[in-house]
């Protein structure tokens, strides 16, 4: 049955120490404080995953300042963090602060998240962007002068100018193109931005040839427009591939970085690095399990929703095995390390959407298995020119002209945007419907999905209980409010939410007992709000319904009942991916008779409940290894190894961070209909790439004989390929239809 509990301060459950006996001056409890103080850091940063809008920001930073010892506070509200400078001050001093008004906090190792790098990729090809974009205006307002008639001199002038114009600018903005295709050189091997830079060279090149030698024609020009389109194509990829960091490393920035081991009896803050199995360490409320370890003394309630996904808490007692990464709620506990570091649960989930992630990496994009054979044969095709005119007419400057034509007008600009202008529109729609894609070729592997498996709390349903039903005679519901208010307890917290209309009553003694629930004195009786078996409750089957116990001295306890509402649109996805063909598959920690009325009322033919972290990940695993296609659909950090091996994956906003990073996309709202949508969105963007693949080869195919018959000069294999670009971000754009 469920179970109530509170987090009061750590202070609350603090050992009573006596004065240190070889200094009486000095008491023990004080000279330990000064050593925590000494060893805390300056700065801390705090995880908030129920953030989301500027009053959650005010309401953080307000608590936060007003608590002493805090200097200030500023919450990232993109990032769900919020970073403090309180020196002297530790993580399990501030998430009571947080938890107090409502928000959950967890801390996150700076040392960890100082490996994440901003986006400097973008904003560096934006820049490229912005100054090939101004030469190429420049260059082509010189250039209406010559194809205007300008002559001789004259005609010489403007082209020096263009050049000074646009040498530098090829130079600064193909650097990606250039640095590229030197590692694929160096590689032996021809990637695709082997032809690019050769064509921004030659180009180049001969534009400066023809302008020594007082040529009619140079093509400054065409080397600026063609660097500007290019990078237009590899801004696109890469905002559809950007992922600000991975989930592994958000993993590990959940470790706790420290701990209190007790030695000698005396408390040591160390490094979780330096704790070994038999170690002996304390957990005060509101903190962290640093490492997996037994309770050997104390009574508290664990929260394991990091690790189960489950947002009730169940009592810990001496003898009970406990993971790192669980909250300790209520009681301070001591604990004998089993295992700390890399040998951890949270250690060993971390290394496996590691291995996830590097696997789901090697998934090869339409465009990459387009490429493999256009580079060698673009290569081939241009020095083939080359050296057959050069035979024919023994004019080195015109074969040299006709293979850089040749090189332009199949310069694979088209192939570059046919997927990103394609992800970019189909990514732009499905934004508006409230799905954020973050990878490039989510997509591609969105579409191919035939099997979607959901997790429960906090994915199909909201994770949020709420009250159902109160068999508490009218008298006794303002007793029952006083208590719910006095806890922090999920249900606790529900049942305070659903007696909101009552006036609570006035109530002394209150006294929190840890994994049991809350007692108080009421008009000289005592009354309880808690678990069945601590009132002595009739303990029925168990069914789906959540529930707790409130008992009055001398009465018959009476059962609250709460349940946990549906995400919106939930059901109408569920229904449109069986219409759809698609399979469904519910994986849950929860309790099977949860899961099972939950599937019962959603359709869903196949369910699994009591599910570790690792059993999802192995069970999404074998559907891949059977040959299914899986898209992964879940909140927690249970179901990120699962997100991370799976062939796509989508998590809700409201998700831990680790959830989101590792999965493909984000939902934005609460609405989960989307996810079905997305199915069919993906599909026909697919369809979409390969109309752009037909339309960029078929260009090919018209215009290499044009510039193979020498009858296409370097300008107009530009301006070619400029059209075929434009062609194929049109029929991206239909997408929006």
């Amino acid at each position: 049955m469920a179970e109530l509990s509170a987090a009061p301060s750590a202070a609350v459950f603090a050992p009573r120490l006596g004065a240190c006996p070889a200094c009486d001056a000095v008491p023990l409890a004080q000279r330990l404080a000064d050593r925590a103080e000494a060893q805390a850091p300056a700065r801390l940063i705090l995880s908030l995953p129920q953030a989301h809008c500027a009053i959650c920001i005010t309401d953080i930073e307000d608590a936060l300042a007003a608590h002493p010892g805090v200097r200030g506070a500023r919450v990232n509200l993109t990032l769900r963090r919020v970073t403090v400078d309180a020196p002297g001050l530790t993580a399990a001093d501030l998430i009571p602060v947080l938890a107090r008004i409502g928000y959950e906090a967890h801390e996150l190792d700076p040392d960890a998240l100082a490996t994440t790098t901003a986006d400097r990729a973008g904003r560096d090809l934006l820049m490229r962007i912005g100054v090939s974009g101004f030469a190429m205006m420049n260059v082509m307002v010189l250039s209406v002068a010559v194809w205007s008639g300008a002559e001789a001199a004259t005609r010489d002038l403007f082209h020096w100018i263009s050049g000074a114009i646009a040498l530098p600018t090829v130079a600064f903005a193909g650097q990606p193109f250039f640095a590229s295709a030197w590692a694929s050189l160096k590689a032996r091997r021809l990637g695709m931005d082997v032809p690019i830079s050769l064509a921004l060279i030659l180009a180049s090149a001969i534009s400066v040839f023809e302008t020594a030698h007082s040529g009619h024609h140079a093509y400054f020009d065409a080397a600026v427009m063609l660097c500007f389109f290019l990078l237009i194509g590899r801004y696109l990829d890469h905002r559809t591939r950007a992922i600000a960091r991975s989930a592994a490393a958000e993993l590990t920035a959940l470790e706790v970085p420290r701990a209190t081991r007790l030695q000698g009896g005396a408390e040591h803050v160390v490094p979780v690095a330096e704790l070994r199995a038999g170690d002996l360490i304390r957990v005060r409320p509101g903190g962290r399990i640093p490492a997996d370890g037994e309770v050997v003394d104390g009574a508290s309630e664990i929260d394991r929703a990091l690790l189960t996904g489950e947002t009730l808490p169940v009592p810990a007692q001496p003898g009970m095995m406990l993971s790192a990464g669980e909250v300790n709620l209520t009681g301070p506990l001591v604990i004998r390390v089993t295992a700390a570091g890399q040998d951890s649960s949270l250690a060993r989930l971390t290394a496996l959407v590691e291995a996830a992630e590097n696997a789901r990496g090697r998934y090869t994009s339409l465009a990459e298995r387009a490429a493999r054979g256009y580079s060698p044969a673009v290569h081939a095709l241009a020095f083939s020119s080359f050296l057959g005119w050069f035979w024919f007419s023994g004019d080195l400057r015109l074969a040299v002209n006709i293979a850089a034509a040749v090189l332009i007008i199949t310069c694979p600009c088209a192939l570059g945007l046919a997927v990103p202008a394609v992800a970019t529109s189909a990514s732009g729609r499905l934004f508006r419907r409230g799905l954020l894609i973050k990878d490039g070729t989510a997509l591609e592997r969105l579409a191919e999905v035939d099997t979607v498996v959901f997790d429960k709390t906090g994915t199909l349903t909201m994770g949020q209980p709420q009250l159902l039903a109160a068999d508490l005679p009218e008298g006794l519901r303002p007793v029952a409010r006083a208590l719910a208010q006095a806890s922090s307890h999920p249900l606790a917290q529900a049942l305070a939410a659903g007696l909101a209309e009552v006036e609570p009553a006035t109530l002394t003694e209150v006294t929190e007992i840890p994994g049991k629930g809350i007692t108080a004195c009421w008009n000289g009786r005592m009354v309880r709000l808690g678990r069945a078996d601590w009132l002595d409750a009739p303990e029925g089957p168990e069914d789906a319904l959540l529930s707790s116990w409130f008992g009055i001295e001398g009465g018959a306890p009476c059962r609250i009942t709460f349940s946990d509402r549906l995400r919106p649109g939930a059901a109408e996805c569920v229904a449109a991916l069986g219409a759809a063909g698609k399979r469904v598959i519910l994986l849950s920690g929860d309790r099977p008779a949860a899961v099972s009325h939950l599937a019962a009322e959603l359709g869903i033919a196949e369910w699994q409940a009591g599910v570790s972290p690792t059993g999802k990940a192995e069970r999404v695993g074998a559907l891949s290894e059977a040959g299914a296609k899986v898209l992964m659909v879940g909140d927690g950090l249970n179901d990120t190894a699962a997100l991370a091996r799976a062939h796509a994956s989508v998590s809700p906003a409201s998700a831990l961070d680790a959830a989101r990073v590792a999965s493909d996309m984000v939902l934005t709202g609460q609405d989960l209909a989307p996810v079905a949508e997305a199915i069919a969105i993906a599909q026909r963007a697919t369809t979409r790439i390969r109309e752009n693949f037909v339309i960029s080869f078929g260009y090919n195919v018209l215009a290499v004989p044009i510039a193979l018959a020498g009858f296409a000069t370097p300008l107009l294999a530009a301006l070619a390929m400029s059209i075929s670009s434009v062609t194929v971000t049109l029929n991206a754009l239909r997408l929006n239809r």
